[in-house]
């Protein structure tokens, strides 16, 4: 299984090693700030029970994705549909018990926030030979109607609203560069703004179906690019290196994560990316600070997250 529990993950957060892919906090921390939330705990943890889970759970799994068989090849992976189980038999139950009242009346009001995708075309579609004879077209159709099952189910045990994160420039990432003598990869790239122009699509296609429900797509891609454009002006100096001293293979790593007990840089604000495939909290600032606050249906659509929470 793909994990963050180790040095220099946790450098910058206030616990220390957590199970976040970055320095410090990630997006859905940021976004719980601004809704003046306290950390979402995660669903493994023993403790997330009870009384601490009526702000929220975090389902995340490393190396996931929407289709089942994405990421088997890093190890154990808890796929979105086992996600959506899990807070179907295990959290929901006791939600109910614990705040008196049936889903339905109960899960109104929360946000559910989907952020996958990415994985199903770096640990999956392009990774597997025998996706060779499958179109990316036809990939990526399967992808959001897949999603579109996913997001149903939801709304069926009672969410009613959602946020849909885009994969971001997954091309760019520090390990993509490496691969391809420095320079963004393009087929990732395409690969991820296809998806996006799906997701985004999807919004509009899917609430006619989920009557009384409200979603938001936020451009994560867009968010990012613009960062590594207009870099200097944002306060980075890299937009290729990782932060962190990142495993090779010949060490026994991936080449994707850090080193444990590897070396870090000392300026990680001025980093985009803080190990070969997850940004800095730099870049998560800005992305939930985008998400939440934008005006720009380029960035947030058809609202922000603020919007969102107030319907």
């Amino acid at each position: 299984m793909a994990k963050a529990n180790y040095f220099p993950y946790g450098i910058d957060f206030p616990f220390g090693p957590s199970g976040r892919f970055t320095n410090g906090k990630n997006v859905i921390d940021l976004l719980g700030d601004q809704l003046h939330l306290p950390f979402i705990p995660a669903f493994a943890d023993p403790s997330t029970r009870g009384i601490r889970m009526i702000h929220g759970v975090n389902y995340a799994s490393g190396a996931s994705g929407i289709l089942d068989d994405t990421g088997l090849l890093a190890g154990e992976v808890i796929s979105l549909n086992q996600q959506i189980r899990n807070f179907e038999t295990v959290t929901l139950p006791e939600l109910e018990a614990e705040m008196g009242m049936q889903s339905r009346e109960l899960l109104k009001n929360y946000l559910f926030v989907v952020g996958t995708g990415g994985n199903d075309y770096t640990f999956n579609y392009f990774l597997k030979p025998s996706n060779e004879s499958v179109s990316l077209e036809a990939f990526t159709a399967n992808l959001t109607h897949s999603l579109s099952k996913q997001l149903k189910k939801l709304y069926n045990l009672g969410g009613r609203k959602f946020v849909l994160m885009s994969v971001n420039p997954i091309g760019c990432y520090p390990m993509a560069k490496a691969a391809s003598n420095g320079r963004c990869n393009y087929a990732l790239n395409k690969a991820a703004h296809l998806f996006n122009a799906h997701l985004k699509s999807l919004v509009d296609a899917i609430k006619p179906k989920i009557t009384g429900s409200d979603l938001v797509f936020v451009n994560s891609y867009k968010i990012i690019v613009d960062i590594m454009k207009r870099s200097v002006s944002q306060g980075f100096k890299d937009t290729s290196n990782a932060c962190c001293e990142v495993g090779s293979l010949r060490e026994g790593g991936n080449g994707m994560l850090c080193k444990r007990d590897g070396k870090v840089c000392e300026e990680r604000n001025s980093h985009v990316f803080f190990d070969g495939l997850h940004p800095t909290e730099a870049v998560n600032i800005l992305i939930a600070s985008k998400a939440y606050n934008s005006s720009f249906k380029t960035e947030a659509y058809p609202m922000n997250i603020k919007q969102l929470a107030m319907y």
